[in-house]
């Protein structure tokens, strides 16, 4: 009983993903629209309005045109190193404080903001287009005048907006007509929740019969709508025709609604608005971008932070060994400013630039060709990454269903074999139906016929149990209403709301039996002859995530039969088939081949059995309390002793490479957990096709959970599992982070992947917020739908794949793929190059600016503690800028392994999550490094100097040049021709402003045999014991890199 250990509720603090709930907004009091509120929507009159509404406009941008100037300094300054350096510039302005030129400070700071505000601008430039064309949609509004074209950003509330086929749904919307003969329309929702599936939808009864469009303006209605919530699978509203006779009362639900960021996908519709901008479902899901700030950065700010320390403590030595004399306080502030170069301001520029450069290329990068940077200020993130969070659809799968495999039990058929299957269907529509009595027929006849009638059985049943509908479109040569006539193959176009569903409709109509058409009453059927099959629909049971089966009742007009088909998920229809012995095993092994697997089985019915089934049916339809439960009870007594027919297997196709890039992260040390919108079944599969799941890893499948209890026990259950991979849903997500937040996550975390399955948008940004929080580790979200825009958005790094649900995420995103293999690149070379580079960038600078420190310290000393800089103007300045800056900056070239080794060797990527290239041990080494170099160059020339002050300053400064550029030769891994150029061109142009330095370097002294051997010596005595530390430690302690490498 060890393993059942009392779990601690979890004490909850208020978190964001509430601010929706109770109809409590952050936007709510900025609108003037205070609480939400249900309300009465009359039909084409926004004018009847009883309460302000938003206007309907998208807006992504951080800023306004007022706002921009003063967000961006309050940005730059709240951090303390930039406000550290506009209180320095500042204090110049002070006459007792001055210590040379204004230009040595202001000019450095006034550099780094404009480089950040053009920055800033052109981002902001960016994100305002994108809004615009949004916002600039045209669409139809009908009005007393008729119809008139309006942007999307003027629609209000009551408008009747008409939109086409294949266009976007500019705001929530009540369906009230379509051009459709069904009387109903596909919506694709992809981009709201991230399912594939096309959603039938159904227009309001009243205005669908009314004989043009133009009555809805001519009737006295209105629409009652709830007040706008986050919940995009339901919807409770009324309508209300008030001048007909009796006046008519309509119920609303979710199948009446069209919300926004949703496209139309079949006929043209036209609905009433009944929600705006920030009330529309879509942007109830979307949290507010957050303005991200690297780690690397933070760090590197905590580093400043323990510069600055030091500089006050030196400042405070020197003043203090003046035994605080005078004035003491103002030679403190003067103090600060002599040793300011401790914390340095050119390393800011420096990483910024060094960023660009990264971003740059990556974008160049042609192994990776399409890969867009929107975040050029986290580039170095990508080398850090310990969870990769993943959409499926469309991101791990390419979203095509193709049909595999179709099982009968006693033999099965893969895609090698499908002319069998044509050959059986073929011979059970030709052969003549008065066939030799089977007791005369020869034995193997018999098993033939057997096996001819089941798949003919099995293949009629596949054609029939569906809701796909066969829509015919002009293709240049025939009209539409030819081709619908004629039943034209090459016009033939499949809708459904699953692509499962097509592919099975498609696949059946490859081996000759053909869905040719269908309305909600009839369905007809081609056979391989020619000959039209007329099937009545009696009645259609749609598929529910809470039933995992669909059902359908048909009468054959040729024989009169009914029969009733069914189809679903192995673990349902294991119950209400007939008994056998082989279902379980073979649904396994499909399953393991990445299949997803539908069971087909059917029961035939007396015209008595479906009038008593009606009459039920009807009686419980009509019900006012407990109508889903009635309803169900009575279907189910249909659901008994059913024949099976058979299993098919249809495989959702992975994009490229989606195995050897999910291997590669594992070994990255990096674990991959998979959120989706999809159902259970479809995300396991899918999990086991992509390897995600090991073959020789554990599924722990989390049993459905509602109560405080259940999660408890699901828990403890889930404990005593060790490394296998957890399978959750949204709903008992939500269940255990309600009251064991810290258990579970504790618990998911030490999985190898974790596949959370009918999530919603803000639960996936609520899930990595959590990791973030909880392991203070960093990660990535990638994914290509709207749905996934929240999740994106929440991460330390957001990648978006461009695909075939829009560019909604890659607009989002931090970093846009156009492909789900080029993340493997992106983390294991750009990312990992990135963050070396940014560490070696930022150590090299701290060391310039302490070298330079540390010979002031000296200087300072030996001249009585005096507040005197050592080097004055253009020196100062030329130092960190003209004469330093190309060979240092150089090192963003610098590599220690080829692209292809990083790629090989994805285990390199593991040894920086550690975060080693930039630690407290790699800063104090350099700390140490900075104090021999600077102190041997300062003493060096002290020593060395003979007659005059001017002297000293010639030879520290050379030296302190040549000392910088050899330490950049002895870190350089790998020679790149710029750096060396670099390095060439910073001596030429030291040597060539030596005609301009005459007032602080002698020139005639230069040209001396003196100056050029003690400036030698100093040299080599600073750096020659670093270049045999560095021999030594490769010889006998190399790192993991360089093994590959040599």
């Amino acid at each position: 009983m060890t393993d059942n250990i009392p779990l601690q509720p979890v004490r909850h603090k208020k978190r964001h993903d509430n601010k929706h709930k109770n109809g409590c907004c952050p936007w709510s009091r900025c609108c003037g629209i205070g609480e939400f509120r249900p309300r009465t929507v009359w039909l084409g009159h926004p004018e009847k309005r009883e309460q302000r509404y938003p206007r309907n406009v998208i807006n992504n941008q951080k800023y306004n045109f007022f706002t921009f100037l003063p967000g961006v300094l309050f940005n730059q300054f709240k951090y303390f190193f930039n406000l550290y350096f506009l209180l320095l510039a500042c204090s110049q302005f002070v006459l007792e404080l001055r210590l040379g030129a204004l230009y040595t400070y202001w000019v450095p700071l006034g550099f780094v903001l404009i480089i950040t505000i053009m920055r800033e601008a052109v981002e902001e430039i960016r994100c305002f287009l994108r809004d615009k064309e949004v916002n600039s949609q045209i669409y139809s509004k009908l009005s007393t005048r008729g119809t008139v074209k309006v942007k999307s950003s003027g629609i209000q509330v009551g408008d009747l907006i008409i939109v086409e086929k294949n266009q976007r749904v500019p705001a929530d919307m009540i369906f009230l007509r379509t051009s459709e003969r069904n009387g109903s329309c596909f919506l694709r929702t992809d981009q709201l929740d991230g399912e594939t599936d096309w959603k039938l939808r159904l227009p309001v009864g009243c205005t669908q019969r009314l004989p043009t469009a133009g009555d809805l303006l001519q009737i006295r209605s209105f629409v009652y709508a709830e007040e706008p919530n986050i919940d995009i699978h339901n919807f409770i509203g009324t309508f209300t025709r008030e001048d007909g006779d009796p006046p008519v009362n309509e119920s609303l639900s979710i199948e009446n609604a069209l919300w926004a960021s949703t496209v139309i996908a079949s006929g043209t519709v036209i609905g009433v608005v009944i929600y705006t901008g920030k009330e529309l479902r879509s942007v109830m899901n979307t949290s507010n971008p957050k303005h991200k700030v690297g780690l690397f950065d933070l760090e590197v700010n905590c580093l400043t932070k323990i510069l600055f320390g030091a500089l006050v403590v030196v400042s405070l030595v020197m003043v203090a060994l003046q035994h605080f004399a005078g004035r003491w306080y103002l030679q403190i502030f003067r103090f600060l400013l002599l040793f300011s170069n401790i914390v340095p301001i050119s390393l800011r520029v420096n990483l910024d630039m060094g960023k660009m450069v990264f971003s740059w290329m990556i974008r160049r990068d042609s192994k990776i060709p399409g890969t867009v940077v929107r975040a050029s200020t986290i580039p170095e993130q990508l080398g850090r990454i310990s969870y990769l969070l993943t959409d499926k659809t469309g991101t791990l799968t390419q979203n095509e269903m193709v049909f595999r495999r179709l099982h009968l039990g006693t033999v099965a058929y893969g895609m090698d074999s499908m002319d069998e299957v044509q050959s059986h269907v073929f011979s059970a529509y030709t052969q003549p139906s008065h066939d030799l009595p089977a007791s005369r027929a020869p034995p193997t006849t018999k098993v033939r016929k057997t096996i001819s009638s089941r798949v003919h059985e099995a293949v009629k049943a596949i054609a029939l149990v569906h809701n796909v509908t066969p829509v015919y479109e002009s293709n240049g040569v025939t009209d539409q209403a030819e081709a619908e006539q004629h039943y034209e193959d090459a016009c033939r176009v499949y809708q459904a709301s699953s692509p499962d569903e097509v592919s099975l409709v498609q696949w059946t109509e490859s081996v000759g039996l053909t869905l040719v058409g269908r309305d909600q009453a009839s369905m007809q059927l081609r056979t391989p002859s020619g000959q039209i099959l007329n099937f009545t629909i009696l009645q259609i049971f749609p598929f529910t995530y809470e039933s995992k089966r669909m059902g359908i009742i048909v009468r054959d007009e040729s024989t009169g039969e009914i029969t009733f088909y069914m189809k679903g998920a192995d673990v349902v229809m294991a119950g209400i088939v007939q008994y056998n012995d082989w279902l379980e095993e073979e649904c396994g092994n499909m399953a393991r081949e990445g299949l997803r697997v539908l069971v087909v089985s059917k029961k035939s019915l007396t015209e008595e059995q479906y009038q008593d089934f009606e009459a039920r049916y009807v009686q419980a339809k009509l019900s006012v309390h407990d109508r889903s439960l009635k309803v169900a009870t009575v279907i189910e007594s249909l659901e008994m002793e059913m024949e099976l027919l058979c299993l098919t297997g249809v495989e959702d196709q992975l994009q490229a490479d989606v195995r050897p890039t999910l291997e590669i992260l594992r070994n990255a040390g990096i674990k991959v957990w998979m959120l989706t919108g999809d159902k259970l079944e479809t995300a396991t599969c899918t999990a086991k096709n992509a390897h995600l799941v090991t073959r020789n890893q554990d599924i722990h499948i989390f049993r459905p959970v509602t109560t405080r209890g259940e999660a408890h026990l699901e828990l403890n259950a889930f404990r005593r599992k060790h490394d296998c991979a957890l399978v959750i849903s949204g709903d008992s997500l939500e269940v255990c982070l309600k009251f064991y937040e810290y258990e579970f996550m504790e618990l998911a975390c030490q999985c190898p992947a974790v596949v959370c399955c009918r999530c919603a948008p803000t639960q996936k940004a609520q899930i990595v917020r959590l990791l973030q929080e909880r392991t203070g580790k960093l990660t990535c979200a990638v994914g290509d739908g709207g749905n996934d825009v929240s999740m994106i958005q929440e991460a330390d790094c957001g990648v978006g794949v461009e695909g075939k649900e829009g560019k909604q995420a890659s607009l989002a995103a931090d970093f846009s793929v156009t492909q789900f293999k080029h993340l493997g690149r992106l983390l294991m070379v750009h990312g990992r190059n990135s963050y070396k580079r940014s560490a070696a960038l930022s150590q090299f600078v701290i060391h310039r600016s302490l070298c330079i420190s540390t010979m002031q310290a000296v200087f300072s000393s030996v001249f009585y503690f005096a507040s005197v800089p050592l080097y004055q103007g253009f020196l100062i300045i030329g130092y960190s800028t003209l004469y330093t800056m190309f060979p240092v900056f150089s090192l963003v070239l610098d590599k220690d392994v080829k692209s292809e080794v990083a790629m090989l060797y994805p285990e390199l990527y593991k040894d920086l999550l550690k975060g080693r290239p930039l630690s407290f041990k790699t800063f104090l080494i350099w700390v140490l490094i900075s104090i021999y170099q600077g102190s041997i160059i300062m003493y060096g020339a002290l020593l060395l100097f003979e007659s005059e002050f001017v002297h000293i300053v010639a030879i520290s400064f050379t030296s302190l040049i040549l000392t910088e550029l050899l330490m950049v030769a002895l870190t350089v891994q790998t020679w790149h021709w710029l750096m060396i150029v670099a390095e060439l061109l910073s001596l030429a142009c030291y040597i060539a402003s030596l005609v301009f330095l005459h007032e602080f370097i002698d020139v005639y002294f230069i040209a001396t045999l003196s100056f050029l051997w003690k400036v030698t010596v100093i040299t080599l005595v600073s750096c020659l014991p670093l270049y045999i530390l560095k021999y030594l430690r490769r010889r006998f302690s190399p790192p993991n890199y360089s093994k590959l490498t040599s």
